[in-house]
């Protein structure tokens, strides 16, 4: 494990390679699952306010789960999480031509009607963050379902972390992400020294 700040990252983040293949996978993750899409406390406002502008991009099952639901709901862990239509997709999933999972609340975004990409816990993935008492913990979600993206991760050579800059910058910001590339170096370095 590595500290920076008050996160902590497995080793996997810097070790493990991992690129999405949705050609491959069809978005996937957004479909299968016990729960839908972990939320933080303060996006819980925010799917509230850009609901509207949302709603036009969803899917008929979707706008009357979300009505029978709500905006968010609660796991039977006591999370907040997306809700699901009849149990399986997440209700903001929309599919596009060749049949891949997309996000409503992404692609609302990419049209400028929402300054927000969709919520973090997504943008992240394989990443999950885990609320410790004085960290937080970031760790690789190892799940069968990926595997063409750790196969296209391994032949692009492309760690975890790095495939995931955008949202780890997002999250924590720039200079914590300076600091996560410095560790990445300083793992690199013991391993030459060990050779």
């Amino acid at each position: 494990m590595i500290q920076i700040d008050d996160t902590i990252i497995s080793l996997d983040v810097f070790q493990k390679q991992f690129v999405c293949n949705l050609n491959k996978c069809k978005g996937i993750c957004c479909v299968e699952g016990d729960s839908g899409a972990p939320l933080d406390e303060d996006e819980l406002p925010v799917l509230e306010e850009i609901y509207d502008q949302v709603a036009p991009y969803l899917r008929d099952e979707g706008k009357r789960s979300i009505e029978l639901q709500g905006k968010y709901v609660t796991d039977i862990d006591g999370d907040y999480v997306t809700p699901l239509i009849e149990g399986k997709e997440c209700a903001y999933v929309i599919f596009d031509d060749a049949g891949i999972a997309k996000c409503a609340i992404e692609k609302a975004y990419e049209e400028g009607k929402v300054s927000y990409k969709k919520p973090i816990s997504c943008h992240l993935y394989p990443i999950r963050l885990q609320k410790l008492r004085k960290y937080i913990a970031l760790n690789y979600d190892e799940w069968h379902i990926c595997s063409d993206a750790c196969t296209l991760g391994k032949e692009l050579k492309v760690k975890v972390f790095e495939f995931l800059k955008e949202p780890l910058i997002r999250k924590f910001g720039e200079d914590w992400y300076f600091q996560l590339q410095e560790a990445n170096q300083l793992i690199l370095d013991e391993m030459e020294e060990k050779k």
